[in-house]
């Protein structure tokens, strides 16, 4: 969930900000509700179980869609992968109040505790999320570690720390988490690349040990009982329920028919689903058919078929290109280095004077290659001071623009 925001590069994501958080909301609880009504009225569940199962599947899964876009470089025209990154990084924290609500009404304690818990769900989480993370960002702004490696100990404790503080005051702490990796994740912090590719190791170890613990509990034998459950729950899913709700959200929205049915697609179920399914059968409540199985047989098929027949689907969909780098939507992309250097003077009104640069503002497509002060030269730090005096030497794409503002 971190990684899901702190990968993500907002400045990409922003004009397709609105859809993608429609399509991790109101999307999500209309797939969770039509995939619901299939379980009660096709396969025969309870309502609240068939709606439960819904809850619990309708989360897509940011880990699996990051490293099909990641290992396959697949471009997509527009800004159909910035709008899949967030919709699958934020889409957890609705799925998990859905369950929440789904849980409490199944084990009867009581319809007048579900609005309280939504509100402290959402405000706590956004609050604390908020709060940490600017927090954060101010102690990487104004410390200088003498150890590099403690700033990945220090983000990674943040992020445990959004997750338990918004959790034992009752709000959400996967929203939490996310908004934390948001916020830090497009500030201008120190090590910004080195500490992307470090958490996004991390996911991968995560991810490898929760599927590991995952085979681990679960039983092979019980997956042939569950196999035509599962199976058409899945087929139900990626027919119907996905492309419903994601032709309903993006309705409104400048979406062609196969950036929608691309959009469909790419719902893939994985590990979130299952540790979903796992909180649901620990918390007492009577649950007639094997939901972790079946929920763990819907994300082997989700990721198996869904997630590696991505490329295919967007070549003959043709929303492939080639002149739109998907990585640019991630926060460690560098691809494009500007061979152009200016120096500028640094006069008394400037707006650096006295400044660190990681206080200046800087837009971070600019970078500043080395100072000249007096007869000295240095080669810059996040923490470095400009003086009145001092030459820059700058390298980007916009220095005339910056220099003007």
């Amino acid at each position: 969930m971190f990684f899901g925001g702190f990968g993500t590069n907002w400045n990409m994501a922003k004009p397709v900000a609105i859809p993608s958080i429609l399509m991790s909301s109101l999307g999500v609880i209309i797939t969770s509700g039509v995939t619901g009504m299939f379980c009660h009225m096709v396969i025969g569940t309870s309502l609240l179980e068939g709606l439960l199962i819904g809850a619990i599947a309708a989360s897509t899964d940011a880990a699996s869609v990051f490293a099909v876009l990641r290992s396959q470089k697949l471009n997509l025209r527009g800004s159909l992968a910035s709008l899949l990154e967030v919709e699958s990084g934020s889409n957890d924290p609705i799925a998990y109040m859905l369950t929440l609500i789904l849980l409490t009404l199944m084990n009867n304690s009581g319809v007048e505790l579900i609005a309280p818990m939504v509100i402290k769900q959402i405000a706590f989480g956004l609050a604390i999320g908020f709060i940490l993370a600017k927090l954060s960002v101010y102690i990487l702004r104004h410390s200088n570690f003498e150890i590099e490696g403690f700033y990945t100990i220090f983000i990674t404790a943040i992020a445990i720390l959004s997750y338990a503080f918004s959790e034992y005051l009752g709000g959400n702490g996967y929203l939490s988490v996310y908004i934390s990796g948001i916020i830090i994740g497009n500030s201008r912090i120190p090590l910004k690349k080195s500490l992307v590719h470090f958490f996004d190791g991390i996911s991968w170890i995560m991810q490898i040990m929760l599927f590991f613990m995952l085979g681990l509990l679960s039983f092979p034998s019980k997956l042939p009982n569950v196999f035509g459950i599962a199976m058409a729950i899945s087929i139900f899913m990626i027919v119907i329920a996905r492309p419903l709700a994601t032709f309903i959200v993006l309705a409104k929205f400048k979406f062609s028919n196969k950036e929608k049915l691309f959009i469909s697609w790419v719902g893939l179920r994985g590990a979130a689903s299952v540790v979903f399914a796992i909180y649901a059968v620990t918390q007492g409540v009577a649950i007639e058919n094997d939901i972790f199985h079946i929920i763990f047989f819907i994300a082997l098929l989700s990721v198996g078929i869904q997630g590696s027949l991505i490329p295919t689907v967007a070549r003959k969909l043709d929303l492939v290109d080639d002149n739109t780098p998907v990585l640019k939507t991630f926060n460690d992309y560098d691809g494009e280095i500007s061979s152009k250097l200016i120096e500028v003077n640094v006069d008394e009104g400037n707006k650096w004077a006295n400044k660190s640069i990681i206080d200046s503002n800087i837009p971070d497509d600019i970078l500043i290659v080395m100072i000249k002060r007096k007869e000295q030269v240095l080669i810059p730090k996040g923490s470095t001071i400009i003086k009145t005096g001092d030459i820059l030497v700058l390298s980007g794409d916009r220095i005339e623009e910056l220099i003007q503002l």
